[in-house]
């Protein structure tokens, strides 16, 4: 059996969709009272939240790439280090954000990387969409590598984005993952697929 295939246990855990309440709208998301009836047929309620989906990019520079941008002689990551509100301190990550209305993934992921880094991508590779936090949101995040870059040296930002750009090893990204500045939970997912479905890289210590 494999992830996707339903046992008779499985649909046995399944609750039953009710109405949706609006409790707030923010610009980011909007929060809901969700109400379901259980498998015994008890009707509970729970906080959702419904927002657009998002895309994260890894964008890829190999050895001979990296060399006459930044000194470096070894696959890197083009990455991003801003100000987060929420955890009040900065971050490291890969460019990434919302998904424009009527906009595929793949054009959202070319566009962050654009307006983040500066850098177009000759190719995308889709690296797999999960939810963020399958308990609360309602939302999917996409994932592409970026290769092939080229660096128009023009990045465009948002206007409340304070954005400084970096290029950093990936062996050096892998091995610090899960410590400051590298603190973004979903920059994490974005690795782990890109390890497992695309191109490993091992880890130098």
């Amino acid at each position: 059996m494999n992830g996707n295939e339903k046992t008779r246990e499985d649909t046995a855990l399944i609750w039953k969709t009710g109405k949706k309440e609006l409790l707030c709208k923010t610009p980011v998301f909007t929060v809901n009272r969700q109400y379901a009836v259980s498998p015994e047929g008890l009707t509970k309620n729970f906080i959702t939240m419904d927002a657009a989906d998002w895309v994260i990019c890894i964008p890829v520079l190999n050895a001979q790439q990296t060399e006459p941008i930044a000194g470096i002689k070894q696959k890197c990551f083009v990455m991003v280090e801003q100000w987060r509100h929420g955890a009040k301190t900065l971050s490291i990550e890969f460019p990434g954000g919302v998904i424009d209305k009527g906009e595929s993934p793949e054009c959202a992921a070319a566009r962050e990387l654009s307006e983040e880094t500066g850098f177009t991508a000759g190719k995308l590779i889709s690296l797999g969409a999960i939810n963020p936090n399958p308990a609360l949101f309602s939302n999917t995040v996409h994932f592409f590598a970026a290769e092939n870059l080229v660096d128009t040296k023009k990045q465009n930002p948002d206007e409340d984005e304070f954005i400084k750009r970096l290029v950093i090893p990936a062996a050096e990204v892998i091995k610090k993952t899960g410590r400051p500045p590298y603190i973004h939970a979903l920059m994490a997912a974005a690795l782990g697929l890109y390890l497992t479905k695309h191109c490993p890289v091992p880890s130098q210590d």
